[in-house]
């Protein structure tokens, strides 16, 4: 039972199978709450927020990670540009995307995207066309990736439904870039307390489902501290090798500066010789000359080249000075996914409660109760032990952080 749980195939199958359920609770969830309201949606509306998050999560699962200078990135605008080329309609919205000032990421553009698509109510239309050219998304995604399955095409089958609602985001001041997409289980898991004891399997399934979801969602969060650790220790080793760099290249300015003004001080000797010493001697004193000339040429133009390299290693410092940046950034967001994830946590214990009361009414036999009721306990102190591990990774990864920005301040020595 561990050896299968700990097969790659059957997590990332469990995780298909989760990522379809909560995609199934939101399309049902912002159906009923948009024909209850009875008017235009915005972005403000929360279930739909919460469904935009979603699909982002169900366009995630099992992206092919790109090498960039910054270490690995992940992103669905890719798959999203193909449209285009399968369904014509697509080029105005994805023209429209690229044109939008304020977005800078393919995060950004993929989020604006969705929404002009739901807009357009061709949302469901776009995703079957996508999803039935799998040879092009093998470019992007794993073979065994939500959107390389059967999930995928049923998810896509269930956004026909949004077709119903109308919807109206106004874009130009929002900040797709930088929000951070965390599913807010409450929204699904809060029931009544009219619900009677024999919805109480149903519910408890659910949770169950739900909360194995979270649990992969942290082990997602831990791979992704993981590799922002592997990033710090890359620029640590690019920063030592930069400043060994940047000394030889001192080392380097200052010999060729001796040599010049050696040089100098030789034509300065060659020049008033010639003027002093009898005319027979001129034509081989010239000839020195011209030979200390073009050695002076030529060591200046050494100077200049290493005068350009030493602009190329300032240039790569600013680069790795920008990456830590974004590194820090990075850092706190995950914080910020933390944060929200303990309110859930806190939310799911008080569920377990009303749901253990509600199970002592209902005509389940006490072995069952019991037996339900040790489950989401464990599963519980399961994700809240997860929790803690994290976040005691994101400690160990911002004091790294810290160290690094301390060094790289360090690194590149006055050349004035």
């Amino acid at each position: 039972m561990r050896d299968d749980t700990e097969d790659p195939n059957y997590l990332m199958a469990n995780e298909r199978m989760n990522l379809m359920n909560m995609a199934k609770l939101s399309i049902k969830g912002l159906i009923e709450s948009a024909l209850n309201l009875g008017r235009t949606l915005d972005s403000d509306y929360a279930p739909l927020q919460q469904f935009f998050v979603v699909m982002e999560h169900c366009l995630k699962h099992g992206l092919k990670a790109k090498k960039t200078f910054l270490g690995q990135n992940k992103s669905f605008w890719g798959p999203l540009e193909l449209v285009e080329k399968l369904v014509p309609e697509a080029a105005e919205i994805t023209a429209s995307v690229k044109d939008l000032p304020g977005l800078k990421t393919p995060v950004g553009r993929g989020r604006a995207w969705l929404r002009l698509a739901l807009m357009q109510k061709k949302l469901s239309e776009y995703m079957k066309a996508l999803i039935n050219k799998k040879e092009l998304l093998s470019e992007f995604y794993e073979p065994n990736a939500l959107m390389m399955e059967e999930e995928g095409a049923i998810i896509a089958g269930l956004l026909v439904g949004l077709n119903v609602i109308d919807a109206n985001f106004c874009m130009k001041g929002e900040d797709l870039d930088s929000q951070v997409g965390v599913i807010d289980f409450s929204m699904y898991l809060k029931d009544g307390n009219s619900s009677k004891g024999s919805e109480g399997d149903g519910q408890i399934t659910a949770i169950l489902d739900q909360k194995n979801y979270v649990e992969e969602l942290n082990r997602h969060l831990n791979a992704t501290v993981n590799n922002l650790q592997a990033k710090v220790d890359a620029l640590e080793k690019s920063n030592t090798k930069l400043t060994e760099e940047l000394a030889v290249a001192n080392n380097r300015i200052i010999t060729l500066q001796e040599e010049m003004e050696r040089v100098k001080e030789e034509s300065s000797y060659l020049l008033e010789s010639n003027r002093k010493g009898p005319k027979q001697d001129r034509t081989s004193e010239g000839q020195a000359l011209s030979e200390a000339r073009k050695h002076l040429k030529e060591e200046t133009q050494l100077r200049l080249d290493v005068e350009k390299e030493l602009e190329i290693q300032i240039s790569m410092r600013q680069e790795m000075e920008l990456a830590m940046k974004m590194l820090e950034k990075d850092v706190c967001e995950k914080q910020d996914a933390l944060v929200s994830l303990r309110q859930q946590l806190d939310d799911l214990r008080a569920l377990k409660h009303e749901l253990a009361f509600k199970l002592q009414s209902s005509d389940l036999g006490a072995k069952q109760k019991s037996e339900l009721n040790s489950r989401l306990e464990e599963k519980t102190n399961q994700m809240a032990a997860t929790i803690k591990q994290l976040e005691q990774s994101e400690k160990d990864l911002v004091k790294q952080a810290k160290t690094l920005n301390s060094a790289a301040n360090k690194l590149i020595p006055k050349h004035h």
